[in-house]
């Protein structure tokens, strides 16, 4: 197996920084996982996916340890329903695109997603009115102390809100080597009700949509916001939208009558994060070469030599400027290192 030193991970995360990695290794298998960790190269040890939800503002003194475990496998398919295991390493869009082909319904409305099928039960990826847990079975992980291959079912990843156990008492423990979901192959429950995916649909003249049509609208809308990371680093959304209790929904809707929100339960209310850094005036702004996407608030970008460090001044200054306008805290979506 390879070991890199001093390897630059530019090339492996979306916002393009050029940090270094004290040693390197990307694993296939997860035999060659298990010996790459038997093996004391260095006391610390960085999981590395898709690199799309990373802000590096330093080097990475550790091993870093590159999961690319690809394959898709059917485990059954019976009853309008496939299951399916897909190996950690693969693309998660790739991944959206296979199950458009072969007419496999649930993962639709999460098209164009960055990142890879090993960190979305991490963060419970989602999009439009559906998240990765509404298909998830289970996942299989690797104990990183023990080598020790574990099965996590849905109730035991704790899903939340761009959450789960792994990002809590399990962060650091475990390397998810697999995921199990399950798809419809007919009588496909869509949902087209969240964000612009109806008129968009409309604006194809599509009445009666497939799973396909949207999932190109999905695209079709999130390219119209979203930057490529081919074309200028970014990690897509950086803050979660915050999720606000009844009382302080009502003091901020007299304050603000026409702001968006959706309405997670009775008493829980969410605030889009993209809104209110765009009306706390950071929208399309940039400094030095760290700045604020100009058709999504939302989208943090490198304009070229930014460093981590930057970006992540920049992130700092957008949540103060949120508190003191709104009274909201915005919590980031990016695992920072």
């Amino acid at each position: 197996m390879l070991i890199e030193e001093h390897k630059s991970l530019k090339p492996f995360n979306t916002f393009g920084i050029d940090c270094k990695a004290r040693y390197f290794a990307s694993v296939t298998s997860v035999t060659k996982l298990k010996e790459l960790l038997s093996q004391n190269i260095h006391p610390s040890r960085f999981i590395l996916g898709g690199g799309s939800n990373l802000l590096l503002t330093q080097d990475v003194d550790a091993l870093v340890i590159h999961v690319n475990l690809r394959g898709i496998s059917i485990l059954s398919e019976e009853n309008g329903q496939v299951i399916l295991e897909v190996n950690a390493g693969e693309n998660w869009h790739e991944f959206v695109m296979h199950c458009i082909e072969n007419g496999y319904g649930g993962v639709e409305n999460l098209s164009l997603i960055p990142g890879n099928i090993g960190t979305a039960p991490i963060q419970n990826i989602g999009a439009y009115g559906v998240e990765l847990k509404d298909v998830f079975v289970n996942c299989k992980a690797l104990e990183i102390e023990s080598l020790e291959e574990r099965t996590f079912d849905h109730s035991e990843c704790e899903f939340g809100y761009r959450d789960s156990i792994f990002k809590n008492e399990a962060k650091g423990k475990y390397i998810i080597t697999s995921v199990t979901l399950r798809l419809t192959t007919q009588d496909h429950t869509l949902s087209t009700s969240y964000g612009a995916i109806k008129t968009q649909l409309e604006k194809q003249g599509v009445t009666t949509p497939t799973i396909k049509d949207i999932s190109d609208a999905v695209i079709t809308i999130r390219k119209s916001k979203l930057p490529d990371p081919a074309e200028i680093g970014n990690s897509g959304s950086f803050f979660k939208n915050p999720v606000i209790g009844s009382d302080d929904f009502q003091q901020f809707r007299l304050s603000y009558p026409n702001a968006p929100f959706y309405e997670v339960s009775p008493t829980e209310f969410k605030i889009p994060a993209g809104w209110l850094i765009e009306q706390a005036g950071f929208k399309g702004q940039r400094f030095g070469d760290a700045g604020v996407h100009k058709n999504q608030a939302l989208v943090l970008v490198n304009h070229g030599n930014a460093s981590g460090s930057e970006l992540w001044e920049l992130a700092l200054k957008i949540q103060k400027k949120v508190k003191e306008d709104f009274g909201i805290y915005i919590e980031p979506e990016v695992n920072v290192i």
